[in-house]
C-alpha cells in the first residue's frame, strides 16, 4: 500500500531556528540521541504523518469487523483545554454514571461526529472548542485535549488474562500515537473516587439471549446494569460496549519564542518555530484512534479464533 503525498512545502521551514535548537518537549533531542538523525522540517520520524500507514491498515481492519461481525468503532473529541463535551457534575461526578454519556455511547455515529470541524458531536460545544483552538492559534500557542472512543457489538471473551489484557492492548496501541500522554478505560481515574458499592456493575439476566445474533457470536446469558468497567473485566470483554479515553498534550511546536540551547549545547538561544504546525492535534487524532482501535480488536479477534481452533484440534 503506497500513499503518494503532494502536500509538502519544505520551503516553509527555510531559515527556521529548529535546525539549530531542539524544540522543548519535542522528540528532536531524544531521536538525535538514539538515531543520530536531526529532522529539519515538519516531516520528521516523530511526526504524526507516520500514522497514515496505520490509518490505512486500520480502515481495512474496520471494514472487516463491520462487514463480518457488525462491530462499530466511533471516536470523537471529548475535550479541548478546559472545555468538556460532558463534564463531571455534582450529581454525576463520574462521567460513566451520567445518562447523557451512556446514551451517547449507544447512539453516536461517525456521521454526527464529522458534521463539525473539531469532530465533537455536540454543535454548541464544538463551536466553543473551535473558538478555543483559534484563540491559542492567534497567540501562536497550542492546547491539548482528549478523544473518547466506543466499540460496540463486541463478543464476550476477547482479551487474554495477563500480558495481552484487552485494555493493555488498547493502551499500547493508543499510547503509540504521537502526542499521547494518558489512557483510561471505563470510569477511569474518576472511578477511583467512587466506593465499590457504587462502582460495581451488577449482573442481571440478559433479556436478549433468544434473539438471533447479528455478529456471528452467541449472546451472553448475563449483562450488567451499569458499565463502569468499560466493557472489560479481568482484561476480557463482557459483551458491553468498550469505551476509553486518550489524552493528547498541547503540541510542542509553537510560534512563541522559547528559551533553549543549541543541539551541541554550546550556546543559549531563542527558538521561534516556523512552518505548518497544528495549534491542537486532537481533532486530527480522531481517525487515528479509530484506526488503532480497529487494529487492536482485529488482533484480539484473531487470537481468540486461534484459541478456538486449538481446542478443536485432535
Amino acid at each position: 500500500m503506497v500513499v503518494k503525498n503532494q502536500d509538502f512545502r519544505p520551503s516553509d521551514y527555510k531559515g527556521d531556528t529548529m535546525k539549530q535548537y531542539p524544540r522543548p518537549s519535542h522528540a528532536d533531542f531524544t531521536y538525535l540521541e538514539k538515531y543520530g538523525v536531526r529532522a529539519s522540517s515538519g516531516g520528521g520520524r516523530s511526526s504524526a504523518r507516520e500514522t497514515i500507514g496505520r490509518v490505512a491498515a486500520g480502515a481495512l481492519c474496520e471494514h472487516y469487523l463491520q462487514l463480518a461481525h457488525g462491530i462499530e468503532i466511533v471516536a470523537w473529541v471529548s475535550s479541548v483545554g478546559s472545555i468538556h463535551h460532558i463534564p463531571p457534575t455534582t450529581e454525576y461526578p463520574c462521567t460513566s454514571h451520567n445518562p447523557k454519556f451512556l446514551q451517547l455511547l449507544q447512539a453516536v455515529t461517525r456521521e454526527t461526529v464529522d458534521k463539525t470541524p473539531v469532530r465533537c458531536p455536540d454543535p454548541e460545544v464544538a463551536a466553543r472548542m473551535e473558538h478555543c483552538i483559534a484563540d491559542f492559534r492567534d497567540r501562536q500557542d497550542s492546547i491539548g485535549g482528549t478523544v473518547t472512543c466506543v466499540i460496540r457489538n463486541l463478543p464476550t471473551g476477547l482479551g487474554e488474562p495477563v500480558f495481552s489484557k484487552l485494555e493493555a492492548t488498547l493502551a499500547h496501541g493508543m499510547l503509540s500515537i504521537p502526542a499521547t500522554k494518558g489512557f483510561e478505560v471505563g470510569s477511569g481515574f474518576e472511578g477511583t473516587e467512587i466506593p465499590g458499592s457504587a462502582h460495581n456493575d451488577m449482573f442481571i439476566r440478559n433479556p436478549d439471549t433468544d434473539s438471533d445474533s447479528k455478529n456471528g457470536f452467541a449472546k451472553p446469558k448475563l449483562t450488567t446494569l451499569t458499565n463502569n468497567s468499560g466493557g472489560i473485566q479481568g482484561g476480557i470483554t463482557n459483551g458491553a460496549p468498550v469505551f476509553f479515553r486518550v489524552a493528547f498534550k498541547s503540541p510542542a511546536t509553537i510560534g512563541l519564542p522559547q528559551q533553549t540551547v543549541t543541539f551541541e549545547g554550546e550556546s543559549d538561544g531563542l527558538l521561534e518555530a516556523k512552518g505548518r504546525h497544528d495549534p491542537c492535534v486532537v481533532p486530527r487524532a480522531v481517525p487515528i484512534v479509530e484506526a488503532m482501535a480497529s487494529i487492536c480488536i482485529m488482533d484480539a479477534l484473531l487470537m481468540q479464533g486461534g484459541r478456538r481452533m486449538a481446542t478443536l484440534a485432535p
